[in-house]
C-alpha cells in the first residue's frame, strides 16, 4: 500500500508540472480565434491552470495524509504561533524535528528533476531567440 501511495504521489507531482500546463494550454487553444491569441484565451489558460494545480495539490495532500495513516505516523501537536511561549523555543524546535515521509520525498525529487530537465532543455535544446 505504501508503494502504491508513493507511486500515486509521483504521478500527481509530475502532473502538476506537466499535465496541468498542457491541459490549460489545450483548453485555452479551444477558445483562441482564427486570428490568433485573444485575452479571453489567456484568461482561460490562467483560470484552468490555477484550478487544475489547486485540485492536484489537494489530491497530493490527501495522498500524504493517507500515507501517514498507513505508516502510523502521528505528528507532533503544534499550537498556533501566537499561543506558544517564547521561553526555550529554540530547544523545543530542535527537539521536534520531523522526518520527511515518502510522499514528501517524491514531491521534492519531482521538483528537482523538473528543474534539471528545464535547465537542460533551455541551455541545450531551446535555441537562441535572437536572429542569426
Amino acid at each position: 500500500m505504501r508503494i502504491a501511495l508513493a507511486a500515486a504521489a509521483a504521478v500527481v507531482a509530475v502532473n502538476i508540472w506537466t499535465g496541468a500546463p498542457l491541459l490549460a494550454l489545450w483548453v485555452g487553444s479551444q477558445f483562441a480565434g482564427a486570428s490568433g491569441l485573444s485575452m479571453t484565451a489567456v484568461f482561460i489558460v490562467i483560470a484552468v491552470l490555477t484550478a487544475t494545480v489547486i485540485v492536484l495539490v489537494r489530491i497530493l495532500a490527501r495522498i500524504s495524509a493517507a500515507y501517514d495513516r498507513v505508516t502510523g505516523y502521528v505528528g507532533p501537536r503544534t499550537p498556533a504561533p501566537w499561543l506558544r511561549s517564547m521561553r526555550a523555543e529554540r530547544v523545543e524546535h530542535e527537539a521536534r524535528r520531523r522526518q520527511f515521509n515518502a510522499v514528501e520525498r517524491v514531491v521534492v525529487i519531482s521538483v528537482a528533476v523538473c528543474a534539471v530537465a528545464f535547465n537542460v532543455w533551455f541551455f541545450f535544446f531551446a535555441g537562441s531567440p535572437l536572429p542569426d
